[in-house]
């Protein structure tokens, strides 16, 4: 079965695969934001490679955005994105709610970008942990994207009579 959406439908597994992905990221969000505000300042991050890249990522001048951590604006965003990705809202006939989940992807998408030129050519070190976040994002985005503007394939037969 498919879900509707204001031009089509999108297949039932678009929205689960979205939650899912959102709930990875907010996962690895609170470890980051844990470790930022723990009392090593986050020279307690087990990094699984490059061995001090995530204390070097994690504690540079570009680890805060406006005054706020990184890592807790991360928090905040995939918080939202969980709720916006939850099957019931994708559910939704209200054509706006999809432009919105589109448009915070997009933010989001943007926002790793800068983080992505910081590590490469700011900081000159990869944080592992953040390269999770930054690749679930990517693929959130693609998939809503794609969910949303219409370009997911009509259901087909087999998927509406589940």
């Amino acid at each position: 079965m498919a879900e509707e959406r204001g031009t089509g439908a999108v297949p039932r597994w678009l929205p689960i695969t979205c939650l899912i992905l959102s709930i990875l990221a907010l996962a690895v969000s609170i470890y980051l934001t844990y470790e930022h505000f723990a009392p090593t300042g986050g020279t307690g991050l087990a990094c699984p490679i490059g061995g001090k890249s995530c204390t070097t990522v994690t504690t540079s001048a570009q680890s805060r955005f406006l005054g706020v951590p990184v890592a807790l604006l991360g928090l905040l965003y995939y918080l939202g994105m969980v709720v916006l990705n939850l099957p019931a809202l994708w559910c939704s006939r209200s054509p706006a709610l999809g432009w919105i989940r589109l448009a915070a992807a997009v933010a989001g998408m943007m926002f790793v970008l800068w983080l992505i030129y910081a590590e490469l050519f700011i900081i000159g070190a990869i944080c592992m942990w953040c390269t999770v976040v930054h690749v679930l994002t990517f693929v959130l985005f693609c998939l809503i994207l794609w969910g949303t503007v219409g370009l997911a394939p009509e259901a087909d037969e087999a998927d509406e009579d589940d």
